[in-house]
């Protein structure tokens, strides 16, 4: 089990700015995402300073936000990764289940991940973690290369809208009607 103060903060600061984006989105009715807390078991406590010191992830997590965007049900994880590809072992197993139960009850599942060397968001659909991760559990490659992120699916800052992914989201669900 996972520590309240390990990795498991990673990318906090793409969190906040996705949150802030969301609470955009709610004022301009655009969308109504919420962030899905991961419940913790405190097992350390310091009287004193009234704060938890130590505690336990209490179960593993599905991902990091669920709701909906005009009546199309959605969910997504947020990754930030230094590196010129986002790792494969970023993603966890119990997250794909989760993101492909989604998909199979008609919601858009997805990831916005957040290349920190190249300053840029993008949109990575279900359908290209799922080959990702099918080809890294057969042995192959065990990362998502920054070059598989198209440009169509970059996410750029709008005004208050942080990081604006409900343009991308819209490029993809365009594509997905004309299949």
């Amino acid at each position: 089990m996972g520590y309240w103060n390990s990795r498991g903060l990673r990318g906090s600061t793409l969190e906040e700015f996705i949150n802030i984006t969301n609470d955009e989105y709610i004022k301009k009715n655009l969308a109504v995402i919420q962030k899905i807390p991961t419940l913790i078991k405190p097992v350390e406590l310091d009287q004193n300073k009234g704060i938890i010191k130590k505690a336990y992830f209490e179960q593993k997590s599905t991902v990091d936000y669920m709701g909906n965007v005009q009546g199309i049900p959605v969910c997504f994880d947020a990754k930030e990764t230094s590196k010129q590809s986002l790792p494969i072992s970023n993603i966890h197993r119990h997250q794909m289940l989760f993101m492909e139960k989604f998909e199979k009850q008609n919601g858009i599942s997805f990831i916005i991940v957040y290349f920190s060397s190249k300053d840029q968001y993008f949109f990575i659909p279900f359908k290209v973690i799922k080959r990702y991760w099918d080809n890294a559990q057969n042995e192959g490659r065990k990362s998502i290369p920054y070059k598989e992120c198209l440009e169509k699916y970059e996410i750029k800052k709008k005004g208050l809208f942080l990081v604006h992914y409900l343009e991308a989201l819209n490029t993809y669900l365009g594509e997905m009607s004309n299949v």
